[in-house]
Parts: structure tokens; sequence; C-alpha cells
């Protein structure tokens, strides 16, 4: 690999961080190509080949996930979740989290709480391996 190639993968992983710590935060693609020192659209482009989803699907399978572990490990309600993880529709929260898990969140939630295990093991676990792809129910 080139050391340019290097460089530029290296900042995508700072603008992919910087989605992480900040995802129930409206996408801010002109900050996030900022960070990784291009344009707008060749982020986006660039995001996508490196990454396999745009930074929009990336953001989305983010704040689903922290959905699936506050559903289950929390009393709030869907709407509340819905709206901590950054989504503003309750519609869009559904459609989006039954398209990634498979289920609805109200199915999810009735699973009940995780055995307790370490962290690390049960976030790999109940992590969606891609958007898109709907893990089956009991799989998960």
């Amino acid at each position: 690999m080139s050391r340019a190639v290097e460089e530029s993968n290296r900042r995508l992983l700072r603008a992919r961080d910087a989605m992480d710590r900040t995802y129930s935060q409206p996408l801010d693609i002109p900050a996030l190509a900022r960070i990784a020192y291009v344009s707008e659209a060749h982020f986006i482009r660039t995001f996508r080949a490196t990454f396999g989803e745009t930074p929009h699907r990336y953001l989305q399978r983010r704040r689903v996930e922290r959905a699936m572990f506050l559903l289950r490990d929390t009393e709030r309600s869907v709407t509340d979740v819905c709206m901590d993880v950054g989504f503003t529709s309750l519609g869009t929260f559904s459609r989006t989290f039954r398209e990634i898990v498979g289920e609805s969140p109200t199915a999810h939630r009735a699973r009940g709480p995780l055995a307790p295990v370490p962290t690390c093991f049960a976030m790999a676990w109940r992590r969606p391996s891609s958007f898109g792809e709907a893990a089956a129910p009991a799989a998960r």
C-alpha cells in the first residue's frame, strides 16, 4: 500500500471516529470532509469505497446498534430511544431498525436483557453485519 493511500485511509478513519463520537447529532458531511482534507463529494465516494457503505448508511447502522443496547438494557420508551440515538422520526427509526436487525424495536426489546457476559462479546454478538442485511431473529 502506498504512503498516499495509507494517509488517506488514516484521515477517513478520523472522520469515521468523529461520526462514532457524535452519532446522535445530524450528519455533517462538510465537517467530516474537512477532517479528511477532501471535498464533500470526494469524501462520500472514498468513504463508500473504503468502508463499503455511504456515510449516511454507516451513521444509521451505528445509531441502530446503540438503540439495540438501549432497548434491551433500559426501560426507556421506543420513542425516547429513537430520539436519543439521533433519529427525528419514529417511522424512519422503526423502518431502518427492521431493515438492519430483522425485527421491530418492540420485538427486539421483548427478548429481555442479555445474560451477563463480557461487554466486548455482547457488542460483537449483537452488531449487525452490514446495512440492509436483516439478521435472522433466532441468530441474534
